[in-house]
């Protein structure tokens, strides 16, 4: 067995040594070619095509993914299968951002002479200023690291880390640049729980029209009571003679009421249900709602319009089945 303190200090050494590398990067973000190549990804009216080989190619399938959820159209074409037809996918509005940590690729040097021809502009990810991509490409951005995490010096660690990073601040550069705003994140994350979080309202969620729960401010309790179970959402809006929101009646007001022991029959609805509750409008999010509903402690809210109006309701199992939670 290998002992314990030693594996520990080989993981802790890859960690120093990456660390070591981002801390390098710096000066390369910090320097006209990113710019340049923000610039240039900002002025594309295509598509960014991202190429790389092996474990180049990994870390650019990732860097496309990001650019394309982020604002920056993008998608990943593998250099070896670009060479038997699925260079087909370029367009003359495109340009081409290809990553190899040496600059030596010979799968995408093969591909060089139609990129040019298409006059598509290229920008380099390489690890050497010197190599034939840095050359070729119209900007390069360097991503030259002081040593591979691997002692052997061999696999890429430090260099793939360092490229993942530049990547990442491409993306993220180009989507401050262009505004982009959580609700056209939203729109490129439909699916699972952050699409849900990020486009659903509370107008998708609530219940509303016949499945409102809302009485008058002057029937008695056990009339209120009936409202509640049809409606099975716990509560019931209470409105005065001009539909305004007067109040609130819940299961927890109901438990106070039969422990003081009022008449459910003789006593009026106004008399006991809670002034001042907590609202709502149908046009936020329903995650704000469920943050709403989380800070004040409560199941369940009641939706108003502009005219302090009932017109919806929803609770805590709403947010279950919706997926909000």
């Amino acid at each position: 067995m290998v002992d314990e303190q030693q594996l520990r200090q080989w993981g802790t050494k890859v960690i120093d040594i990456e660390k070591q590398a981002l801390d390098n990067l710096h000066q390369y973000v910090d320097s006209s070619e990113f710019a340049q190549a923000c610039q240039l990804i900002l002025q594309c009216t295509g598509k960014v095509i991202v190429m790389g080989m092996g474990k180049s190619g990994h870390i650019g399938n990732k860097i496309s993914a990001t650019l394309a959820s982020t604002g920056t159209p993008a998608f990943f074409v593998h250099p070896g299968e670009a060479s038997h037809g699925d260079l087909g996918v370029l367009s003359e509005n495109d340009i081409v951002l290809a990553i190899s940590n040496s600059g030596e690729s010979s799968e995408i040097l093969t591909l060089m002479p139609v990129i040019k021809r298409m006059g598509l502009p290229m920008i380099s990810v390489t690890g050497k200023p010197d190599s034939n991509m840095a050359k070729l490409a119209q900007l390069h951005l360097c991503i030259e690291v002081p040593e591979e995490a691997c002692p052997l010096g061999l696999a890429p660690t430090s260099s793939t880390t360092a490229t993942l990073v530049m990547g990442d601040a491409l993306a993220v550069a180009l989507l401050q640049a262009r505004g982009f705003t959580k609700d056209d994140f939203a729109l490129s994350h439909p699916g699972g729980s952050l699409g849900r979080k990020l486009l659903l309202k509370v107008s998708d969620v609530m219940h509303s029209g016949n499945e409102l729960p809302l009485v008058k401010h002057d029937i008695c309790i056990t009339d209120a009571l009936y409202e509640i179970s049809k409606k099975g959402l716990g509560m019931t809006a209470i409105v005065d003679e001009a539909n305004t929101l007067v109040g609130i009646f819940t299961d927890g007001d109901l438990r106070r009421v039969i422990d003081a022991e009022v008449n459910l029959r003789t006593t009026s609805i106004a008399d006991v249900m809670s002034k001042g509750c907590v609202t709502i409008t149908d046009n936020v999010l329903a995650a704000e709602a469920l943050k709403v509903m989380e800070e004040k402690n409560i199941n369940g809210l009641i939706v108003i319009n502009s005219k302090q109006q009932p017109v919806g309701a929803l609770n805590m199992l709403d947010m279950v089945k919706a997926g909000v939670i």
